[in-house]
């Protein structure tokens, strides 16, 4: 387990000494974990956490790091201060005598909050199913996401050529220590991440510009092969997904989505290995998406980051960057218009 920072040392044997408290079965607090709530994962990670009542019942939808938005298993609280939130999953695990079986697994977090801040454990067993993992948070609650904007009055600065179709210039892997699987091939940015045929596998880095942005119009190319996937996350945080799904059902996951939160709209995709257009508009935590010239996302609103975010502030500058970790894709044409703000 990862040595924890001083101050969040400090900040957890406070709010934890605080809520230490004899529960009453009787009593009933007053729910003040309602709503959205970011947090940073103690070592790297983004997460995310909706709290609500639907029908007079408590319940909730986690992101944790990666992967998709769920809906939890349980999630209740303990005093007005406390909350616990239980997740449940099924995966495959090998017998020793070498056959795999389905087992079920349960993560617990445990939060408190002081004021608009929350911190808390998040519990359960290894990937291995030996031992206990446990791992630290802090967070904040996220402001209502407001009306969405009148695009129509939005005003635009001059455009920034993100790729010079010559070298990498302006971009860097987001871990350094990571192996970059992107290079220049016939004026395209194209990541190939190669595995060796035997030992194990390589993890290559996703691509980030050395430039961040606030809110803009993003115009690319890009061209999937068959079976492979990629992404194009905005600011650090919003992943617009890129995958070959031609011929499948809508779905949050597939081709121009807002990966887990917003379904496109129609089907705009077209087969793999062809190039395709993406339009993407984020502005006030909306995002507006054209696929191949067909809007499939119209000023939809972002309710969190998605998984593999790598910035928490929703309200920060981020930059633009490209999944490597996944599979094979090439880019083209990227060109960035920054939005102005009054």
């Amino acid at each position: 387990m990862k040595k924890l920072p001083v101050l969040l040392m400090a900040f957890l044997c406070v709010i934890f000494s605080a809520s230490a408290t004899t529960t009453n079965s009787s009593y009933e607090p007053e729910n003040t974990f309602i709503g959205s709530w970011t947090i940073d994962v103690v070592g790297g990670g983004v997460s995310w956490l909706k709290v609500h009542e639907k029908q007079g019942v408590l319940d909730a939808e986690l992101l944790w790091i990666g992967g998709s938005v769920l809906p939890v298993s349980d999630v209740y609280l303990v005093d007005e201060n406390t909350l616990i939130v239980t997740r449940t999953s099924e995966v495959e695990l090998k017998t020793t005598s070498g056959k795999e079986r389905t087992h079920t697994r349960t993560w617990t977090m445990r939060i408190t909050k002081r004021n608009d801040a929350i911190a808390g454990t998040m519990t359960g067993p290894t990937w291995e199913a030996v031992g206990e993992n446990i791992s630290f948070f802090t967070g904040t609650r996220m402001p209502a996401i407001g009306a969405a904007p009148d695009l129509s009055t939005l005003k635009y600065g001059k455009p920034i050529k993100l790729f010079n179709g010559k070298n990498l210039d302006g971009w860097r892997t987001i871990d350094p220590n990571s192996p970059n699987g992107f290079k220049v091939v016939n004026g395209t940015m194209q990541n190939d991440p190669v595995q060796p045929e035997n030992g194990e596998h390589i993890y290559y880095g996703n691509l980030r510009t050395d430039q961040e942005f606030e809110d803009f119009n993003l115009k690319l190319e890009v061209n999937v092969p068959k079976r492979n996937n990629s992404g194009v996350y905005l600011k650090g945080i919003y992943e617009i997904q890129v995958v070959d799904s031609y011929g499948l059902e809508l779905d949050s996951h597939y081709m121009g989505a807002l990966y887990s939160r917003v379904t496109p709209s129609v089907h705009a995709e077209k087969p793999a290995g062809e190039w395709q257009s993406l339009d993407i508009t984020l502005v006030d935590r909306h995002v507006t998406v054209i696929l191949n010239g067909k809007k499939i996302i119209d000023n939809a609103p972002a309710e969190g980051p998605t998984g593999g975010a790598i910035s928490s502030d929703v309200f920060a500058p981020g930059p633009i960057y490209l999944q490597g970790d996944h599979g094979n894709v090439a880019y083209r044409n990227i060109v960035l218009t920054p939005i102005i703000k009054k």
